[in-house]
């Protein structure tokens, strides 16, 4: 499991990979959650391009997050959920509350 992230201009970009079940979300509730209080970013961007898999514990981390962001006056955005990804989140309801972005290139870490 690997997590990267990059601020710039006060956007906060999380790239996730691989799974997001329980064993792997704390950890990266437990960074971002640092990330997001380390820089009170005005947006928070989770990309999920290189997401194979998700639980429920993906979703509860999504909208914690999207909770959290919200609270300090910032906008959380999702970018790049695709086929059974998307699926979930248009189950659960997180597309109805959190924007979708398409890919951009400007945005993408190196």
């Amino acid at each position: 499991m690997n997590v990267k992230h990059f601020m710039e201009d006060r956007l906060l970009v999380f790239e996730i990979t691989e799974e997001l079940d329980h064993h792997h979300v704390e950890m990266i509730r437990r960074r971002a959650d640092y990330e997001i209080q380390r820089f009170m970013p005005k947006r928070v961007v989770f990309d999920f391009n290189r997401v194979v898999f998700m639980d429920s514990a993906g979703i509860g981390l999504v909208i914690g997050r999207y909770k959290t962001v919200t609270s300090l006056g910032g906008k959380f955005e999702m970018r790049n959920v695709k086929g059974n990804l998307r699926r979930v989140f248009e189950m659960s309801g997180i597309l109805k509350m959190i924007p979708m972005i398409e890919d951009d290139a400007k945005e993408k870490i190196s």
